[in-house]
């Protein structure tokens, strides 16, 4: 008798796959970019965001250190992290942060032919903060500044793809 339940949970659940493999449902995943070579200019060495735009674009197209081979010139005017207090009790004690990741950009031609003019995207989480879990929110702060870090490389991306660098 379990064995007969098992068998019906097995084909319930290989149905529901193939109907969502009908419907067209997939994965979102990074857009293709129209352009082989691209450099990356104002980046600093240390910055987190920087080297995972660094890291996903080499998967698709060449990342070049000076712009004059490239065909697409990113240019980050600013890339922040901040960590404000939002909340705090009357002896002083933290109790609600928030942590901003702000990216300004812009793209062009090595010519200087504005692909995309200058951006700003800006994410911010709201996050509780105790003392007595200090080490736990440390790493609640990591996973969130994470997040928000690679929600900001794939909206930079999506903007990239939709660039036309040969005109």
């Amino acid at each position: 008798m379990l064995r007969r339940r098992q068998l019906g949970a097995v084909a319930l659940a290989a149905a529901a796959a193939g109907a969502l493999g009908g419907c067209g449902f997939a994965l979102r995943s990074e857009p293709p970019l129209p352009f082989a070579r691209i450099a990356l200019l104002g980046l600093a060495a240390d910055s987190p965001l920087g080297e995972e735009l660094q890291r996903r674009l080499s998967g698709q197209v060449q990342v070049l250190p000076a712009p004059a081979q490239a065909e697409v010139v990113l240019r980050v005017l600013e890339d922040r992290r901040q960590k404000v207090v939002a909340a705090s009790t009357a002896a002083g004690q933290v109790r609600e942060l928030t942590l901003r990741v702000r990216l300004v950009f812009r793209a062009e031609t090595p010519g200087g032919r504005e692909l995309i003019p200058d951006t700003e995207l800006m994410l911010s989480r709201d996050m509780s903060y105790s003392e007595t879990s200090a080490l736990a929110k440390e790493q609640e702060e990591g996973e969130l500044y994470a997040a928000m870090q690679t929600d900001i490389v794939l909206q930079v991306l999506r903007r990239l793809a939709r660039v036309s660098p040969a005109r």
